[in-house]
């Protein structure tokens, strides 16, 4: 069985703990009998969880700064590569078995596109 305290809280229940959290600051005469619920227990977690989104924020930044980069650096790399093909083309010719060995068909190798011919031009009119 899963782990319920492993999920997030809805943003409903949250929103509404700081609203409770912020009344709770403002009644300076709260003395609990259970000291887990003091003011300061209660504001020391307060803070901790502040730390823990700042954090969980930084490093969602840091995550979204680094895909950023790797794609821009994938995009340059692709490019490159296709910068090779057409030089090994420029340079082997495109019927090389250079240009073959880099993955490409060699211009021999292409099927010819069938052209229309006169007996479908015919059938046209």
């Amino acid at each position: 069985m899963a782990n319920p305290l492993s999920k997030r809280l809805p943003s409903q229940v949250t929103l509404a703990d700081l609203e409770t959290y912020r009344a709770f600051k403002a009644i300076p005469d709260y003395k609990p009998a259970n000291t887990d619920y003091s003011f300061d227990v209660v504001s020391a977690l307060f803070n901790k969880l502040q730390a823990a989104l700042d954090a969980e924020l930084h490093t969602q930044n840091t995550y979204a700064a680094a895909r950023d980069a790797a794609v821009a650096i994938q995009h340059e790399f692709h490019a490159a590569i296709l910068g090779v093909k057409n030089q090994f083309k420029a340079q082997y010719g495109v019927d090389s078995d250079q240009v073959a060995a880099l993955g490409l068909k060699k211009k021999s190798e292409r099927k010819s596109r069938a052209r229309a011919g006169k007996a479908e031009e015919a059938t046209a009119t």
